[in-house]
């Protein structure tokens, strides 16, 4: 015994029969506590495992007492010698489940109150605001010690390989300048300089390209980031990426350097997938599946009928067609079997989706059947059965609009029966590159936003499209998608300070605007900066999917809700008067107009 109390000889999943007879020590918390037939049988845990201890009143009495008061997440510490269990009470889900404890010393080092729910995986049926509100206990339910484990586990793999590579892992600035990135930043107001404001990053993207810049050539970093969103299902206003920058490279380095990465990663998980890894080019993945991220799991690719309704009289076909649009078509076998209802019902999904409507053509034993048939020619219909491969009991469906929410709303379609046919193969591991993103995107005003972000190099190819038709040119963007998930995404970047000038120009940015946000990045791009790109991961993400979560926040320790929330600390708080003046800031608030007393209901 040194101290107070006697410390652990082991961690209590990593006693074995090795120690068969050893008298060893055991501290943790009380994980279950059982009296059969007066021999008190008891579990104690921490992060490691479990390791049952037993005592019989008639051997040792004292043992037995202390046990047998014993509740739930009590603290204790128990030393006595390793015992076999008997062959018939031997517990296969536990490393430890064939050797128990019989306790010679118990000190009880605290007392618990009874927890708010139960501390085992079977309270995942717990609302999900009191596990957030008592997260210190719910970490120590075995899956969520489990995951946090896995991440740390992930996360040296990842620092193993990259070291390995000659990177540097460098922190880059939390306290920043606000810079428009998509979402809004966090901000946090100067005591020092009054009526400014830092802001938090949203990613390290300037900054890991100042690296470059200064001649670290190869960075990396597991960095915090923040984004103040709307509220989203399964986001976080907090995160973290590991983010990755490499000098003189072209975009096949990034791409061969993660794909290694990645196997290590997926590997520490348990997960074979093989490299290289699929590559396509976001316009095929559009007009194949209808998604940037597209899950290869299973089949189910689009038919381009475009010009078979190129001169048809089924108005709803060739208006789009005549608008420059596109008809997908979509073959699902079997579907024939769909009620009326299951029909309209898809009628109404794909409205919630934005679109019109969902045409379908029905091959049933006795001929095709749908609402559009009458509107169709032979040709069309033959056509529609040979492009597709449509047999007898399947269903095709069809999507006319523009290109993009065409293939986007088919490919939400996709998905649904995918999943309505069970074709998704659970063990199946589905991973990609997409390439060749698009390097603009239209606003609603008519403008140009950036489709990855403003600092992406447009593809050499397309590099005059940008004086001509900058929406149809191409950029240097990668993202990298597993079963369906963007699991990360990065870029070639602009290195020549003429051309990031021009790109501004094109996002609507004035001259005096680009030096009041980006001067400093401008200026550097003066001192001759190389050639360099990089890529970032969601590293929330990833644990999620490779532990089975389903959701990040099984993953992060202290996470919030998806309303930005956290339940056990209550934050975002009030802050008192005294700090806002300190800053130099007062609430713009309206308060709410006090409710007036309801009319009495008496006649």
């Amino acid at each position: 015994m040194t101290g107070f109390f006697t410390k652990r000889t082991h961690f209590c999943g990593d006693f074995s029969k090795e120690q068969l007879g050893h008298t060893v020590t055991a501290n943790g918390w009380v994980s279950a506590n059982r009296d059969l037939g007066g021999i008190v049988f008891v579990e104690i845990r921490d992060r490691t495992g479990i390791i049952q201890l037993v005592a019989d009143p008639s051997k040792n009495p004292q043992a037995h007492a202390a046990l047998s008061g014993l509740k739930s997440e009590d603290v204790v510490s128990v030393t006595g010698p390793i015992s076999l269990r008997p062959e018939e009470t031997v517990n296969v889900k536990l490393s430890t489940g064939d050797i128990e404890i019989y306790p010679e010393l118990v000190e009880v080092l605290n007392r618990s109150k009874t927890p708010p729910f139960p501390i085992d995986d079977e309270a995942d049926n717990v609302d999900e605001f009191l596990r957030l509100k008592y997260r210190y206990l719910d970490l120590r339910r075995p899956r969520l010690a489990r995951n946090l484990l896995l991440r740390h586990q992930i996360l040296q793999s990842v620092r193993s390989y990259l070291n390995d590579r000659r990177f540097l892992e460098v922190e880059t600035p939390i306290l920043i300048k606000t810079t428009p990135e998509g979402a809004r930043d966090y901000l946090v107001p100067s005591r020092v300089h009054a009526g400014k404001c830092f802001a938090l990053p949203q990613s390290p993207q300037i900054f890991k390209q100042l690296l470059m810049v200064g001649g670290i050539e190869r960075y990396y970093q597991v960095a915090r980031c923040f984004r103040d969103e709307d509220l989203r299902a399964d986001r976080q206003p907090e995160f973290t990426q590991l983010d990755i920058e490499m000098s003189f490279i072209e975009q096949e380095d990034v791409l061969n350097l993660m794909e290694g990465l990645l196997v290590n990663m997926f590997a520490v998980a348990n997960i074979t997938i093989q490299a290289p890894f699929q590559r396509i080019t976001w316009k095929e993945a559009m007009d194949q599946y209808g998604s940037d991220k597209p899950d290869l799991r299973f089949g189910l690719e689009f038919t381009d009928l475009t010009d078979v309704f190129a001169a048809s009289e089924f108005g709803a076909f060739r208006k789009p067609v005549d608008e420059g649009g596109v008809v997908k078509a979509l073959c699902v076998k079997g579907a024939a079997s769909y009620s009326r209802k299951e029909l309209d019902d898809l009628q109404v999904e794909a409205k919630r989706f934005g679109a019109k409507g969902l045409a379908y053509v029905v091959f049933a034993e006795e001929g095709p059947k749908s609402p559009i048939l009458k509107y169709l020619s032979d040709a069309e219909q033959k056509a529609i059965a040979e492009r597709t491969g449509a047999q007898t009991g399947d269903v095709v469906f069809f999507m006319a609009d523009q290109f993009i929410p065409a293939c986007t709303v088919l490919g939400r379609f996709r998905l649904h029966f995918a999943e309505k046919h069970n074709l998704i193969d659970p063990n199946h591991h589905a991973i990609l590159w997409v390439t060749d993103f698009p390097m603009f995107e239209r606003t609603e005003t008519g403008g140009l936003s950036a489709n990855h972000h403003p600092f992406t190099s447009p593809h050499p190819e397309d590099v005059a499209l940008l004086d001509s038709a900058p929406e149809k040119a191409r950029s240097l963007g990668y993202d990298v998608a597993y079963n369906g998930t963007e699991i990360g995404g990065g870029s070639i970047r602009i290195h020549q300070a003429d051309l990031q000038a021009k790109i501004f120009t094109l996002l609507g940015l004035s001259d005096e605007e680009a030096q009041e946000k980006f001067g400093f990045l401008l200026d550097a791009f003066q001192f001759g900066t190389p050639p360099h790109g990089g890529i970032a991961l969601g590293i929330d993400r990833i644990v999620a999917l490779l532990s089975g979560s389903d959701s990040i926040r099984d993953v992060i320790a202290f996470p919030k809700t998806n309303n930005a929330v956290c339940p056990m600390t209550e934050a975002p708080a009030e802050v008192a008067d005294e700090q806002l003046r300190e800053l130099h800031m007062k609430w713009d608030i309206k308060k709410p107009e006090p409710k007036k007393p309801e009319a009495s209901k008496q006649a």
